[in-house]
């Protein structure tokens, strides 16, 4: 693991090389190198696991990479390059097989890799296809890459991207022209046709070779929770013989119960015969610590925060105790279905294709700063490619199977032996099974302020991430808005689609005339596109928008309020893929009732617009939707089955009001058709903005 920056068109550019190199040390401390001349400038730290030998390599081309190959050896002696270690093998392949072939030599590693290779003034940069490891880039002011984007942003460059590692840049140094090369992502077809157990002796097999090919001849540990993945990987490690320490870091508050994590993890150490050491932080110590890992992992997320406390402990351990490895079972909840989206999802292996895709945004660029941080090395056996093809195949019922989910790597671990009060021991989040989140909580108690998030962005001013909201004019879209600013995302626009056709498949369309209003009532541009509303082809406007919204207000991701709606999800989720847009659904599979009222919770108002169900009529349009209101919709589920918060097309909502409204949406005139004393539309002839503290 190490660390890698270049930067092109730029006079200083060897200053500003040193200074980026500087704040990635971490990443390798045992040597630096720079190669420059006067158009660019390349850098390399080196964490040093598999040979001492310095970077960057330069023959017909530069190269400079952060990598872990696992098949490197066989591939040396496949096309006899004479390589003495990975990052050695990979050049000596580009070289000899040509950049032109980059696609199918990608194809062909077995590991985690982040690159840059420079050849005939076209740089090429590419990562694994995963994202475990991470590469940033800025096309401002010339342009420049690197490892983990505070290191240009401590250099002065303001507009940094996160690379999707579904694209490989193309980069032309002499016409400054940028250019991307798509890959190919996994699939979930076709589906494995194998009986359960032929399928456990797959999986076995697989996840034997996952871990054996991962364990390295320096001294190395294990993030332990005494959870299913940890209790796994610490069995085959133990199995093979290999000599390691668990680590389990939690909170030691006297004044709450027991953490869970620490429980299991003593029960399971005890009954495997493990090396456990147990980390145990304060409620007073936390606070230094969240000052040290907010800005670390540039982000002040409440959750990604919660879990990089619990990580950062324990590899502080592992450093003081020698290790250059640690292992981690990240990665199985998204391949064997372990959240509870997967539990409520009609397509399990879907589900667990989407999550996948935003795993590099979501867990592997933190944890791969903290390990770098404290000169790690992570490795995560259940990200290993073959068995994440072969687990993304595996039919939907062996992964959630009588509610239980992870149902096959369960009935698996059983098979290697555990106990089953291990193997079948529920998920349990890190921030919650260390009791760190209840830490966390006091604390902002204690500042005297409402939201977690809140005080965590006293340790990181600088918003998350810059997003775009997909916004109807409704409930669902405001409000995921919403649940994103309060977890510290910039909204830089809002985004609406202007579908002709009413029946449209993909986009609301009662009062989308509104967004211009709440546009203006909120104090957040809008980038409108309409469209003519035809199946697919309405993907292409949507994307039009995008880009609009990207170039216009250098937007990095996309909120969306979707509930339910795979078939909206999924499209989505694929136009901003090819755009490099982070996709954010926070609302996702949320209880229905639930939603409704944490809306109105929040201070939101909300009228109904168009109903179309048994047990509505057009007395609900154009009123302020109440609790009163709630409990009616609760009754009608009840009765007859009707979606609470209306997913199923049974009503559509226009948002009026909210704590993030600068002004309310006042409806001065309208009119409503009645088609049946089921199906009723309002119709908005006119509307306007009124002061907030002129209605008292």
């Amino acid at each position: 693991m190490c660390g890698i920056i270049g930067i092109f068109g730029r006079k200083n550019s060897k200053k500003l090389v040193d200074k980026a190199l500087a704040i990635l040390k971490n990443r390798g401390k045992d040597a630096q190198n720079i190669y420059t001349n006067k158009d660019y400038c390349i850098g390399h730290c080196l964490h040093s696991v598999v040979s001492f030998i310095k970077q960057p390599f330069i023959n017909k081309g530069i190269f400079a990479s952060n990598c872990e190959i696992y098949n490197w050896k066989e591939l040396n002696k496949k096309y006899k390059l004479n390589a003495r270690n990975d990052s050695e093998l990979l050049f000596k392949l580009l070289e000899k097989k040509g950049i032109q072939n980059i696609k199918n030599i990608l194809k062909e590693l077995d590991g985690v890799f982040a690159f840059a290779y420079l050849i005939n003034n076209q740089l090429y940069l590419a990562r694994d296809i995963i994202g475990v490891k991470p590469l940033w880039y800025s096309h401002s002011d010339g342009f420049a890459f690197v490892s983990e984007k505070k290191a240009l942003e401590k250099i002065g460059y303001l507009d940094v991207i996160e690379l999707n590692p579904r694209k490989i840049i193309k980069y032309d140094i002499k016409k400054d022209k940028l250019e991307f090369i798509e890959r190919d992502f996994f699939d979930i077809k076709p589906e494995i046709k194998l009986s359960k157990e032929k399928i456990e002796k797959k999986l076995k097999t697989l996840l034997e070779k996952a871990v054996k090919k991962r364990i390295p001849e320096r001294k190395f540990g294990l993030l332990f929770s005494g959870g299913i993945d940890s209790t796994l990987l610490a069995l085959i490690l133990k199995n093979k013989g290999c000599e390691f320490n668990c680590y389990t870091a939690v909170l030691d508050d006297p004044n709450l119960k027991t953490p869970e994590d620490l429980i299991f993890a003593k029960k399971v150490a005890k009954e495997l015969n493990l090396k456990l050491k147990i980390i145990k932080i304060k409620t007073n110590q936390i606070e230094r610590y969240l000052k040290k890992i907010v800005p670390l992992i540039e982000d002040s997320n409440v959750v990604k925060v919660g879990v990089a406390l619990t990580f950062y402990a324990a590899c502080q351990q592992a450093k003081k105790d020698g290790c250059k490895v640690i292992f981690s079972g990240l990665g199985s909840e998204e391949i064997f279905a372990g959240y509870k989206r997967h539990k409520d999802s009609y397509n399990v292996n879907k589900e667990c294709l989407s999550g996948l895709l935003k795993m590099y945004e979501r867990d592997l660029y933190r944890d791969d700063v903290i390990t770098m941080y404290h000169s790690l090395e992570l490795r995560l056996p259940f990200l290993d490619k073959n068995l994440v093809d072969f687990a993304l195949k595996i039919p939907s019922k062996y992964k959630v199977f009588n509610n239980q989910e992870k149902y096959i790597l369960r009935e698996l671990a059983k098979k290697f032996g555990i106990k089953k009060e291990f193997a079948e021991r529920k998920k349990r989040a890190a921030q919650y099974g260390s009791n760190f989140h209840k830490a966390i909580k006091k604390l902002t108690k204690k500042k005297g302020l409402k939201y977690i998030s809140e005080y965590l962005r006293t340790f990181y001013p600088t918003h998350n991430l810059k997003l775009a909201a997909l916004v109807s004019s409704g409930k669902d879209s405001i409000y995921a808005m919403y649940v994103m600013l309060r977890q510290n995302y910039s909204i830089n626009c809002l985004v609406s689609i202007k579908s002709k056709n009413k029946e449209s498949f993909m986009f609301h369309t009662p009062g989308i005339e509104m967004v211009k209003l709440q546009s203006k009532a909120i104090g957040i541009p809008l980038v409108e596109q309409e469209t003519k509303g035809e199946k697919e082809a309405e993907l292409k406007d949507l994307k039009k928008a995008l880009e609009k919204a990207k170039k216009q207000y250098k937007i990095e991701g996309v909120v969306t309020g979707a509930l339910f709606s795979n078939y909206q999800r999924d499209r989505i989720e694929k136009v901003c893929d090819s755009l490099s847009l982070k996709i954010f659904s926070p609302l996702w599979h949320i209880n229905q009732e639930t939603e409704m009222r944490e809306i109105l919770n929040n201070g939101f108002k909300f009228i109904m617009t168009k109903i179309s169900a048994l047990g509505l009529d057009k007395s609900w349009l154009g009123k302020e939707i109440t609790h009163k209101d709630i409990d009616k919709l609760v009754e009608l589920n009840k009765k007859i089955n009707i979606n609470i918060a209306g997913e199923g097309g049974e009503f559509e909502t226009l948002m009026i009001d909210g704590p993030i409204f600068n002004k309310r949406i006042e409806i001065k005139e309208y009119k409503t058709v009645e088609e049946n004393e089921n199906t009723a539309e309002l119709f908005i002839k006119k509307a306007a903005l009124v002061n907030k503290e002129l209605e008292l």
